[in-house]
């Protein structure tokens, strides 16, 4: 991917690639951008899953979040930790449902 990309990065996703005090990324531009691409391209398919989940399964939103935040950081998986918990704040934000409260914070 070309530095003049036309893709906006959202800051909450820059942060993840930013060591603690630090103001520069700690990967190349167009790694952050395609790593980008791949959690933002899983939110939106992850978001017709999550409304069948909700009423197939007849459980609550913050359920249906944990049960695929569990899916996203299996092993084997194609997410670190830190994508995973983004990936499903943005699922959140797409389905206008609330914030979930991950156990443990990953920058």
């Amino acid at each position: 991917m070309s530095e003049d990309s036309q893709v906006l990065i959202p800051e909450s996703f820059i942060a993840l690639f930013l060591a603690r005090g630090r103001a520069r990324p700690n990967a190349p531009q167009a790694q952050i951008a395609a790593r980008y691409e791949l959690c933002e391209d899983m939110a939106q398919m992850l978001v017709e899953a999550a409304r069948s989940s909700l009423f197939a399964l007849s459980i609550t939103e913050d359920l249906v979040l944990e049960r695929m935040h569990q899916g996203l950081c299996a092993e084997g998986s194609a997410f670190s930790a830190a994508e995973a918990q983004w990936v499903i704040r943005r699922l959140a934000e797409l389905l206008d449902w609330p914030q979930p409260q991950f156990a443990v914070q990953v920058p």
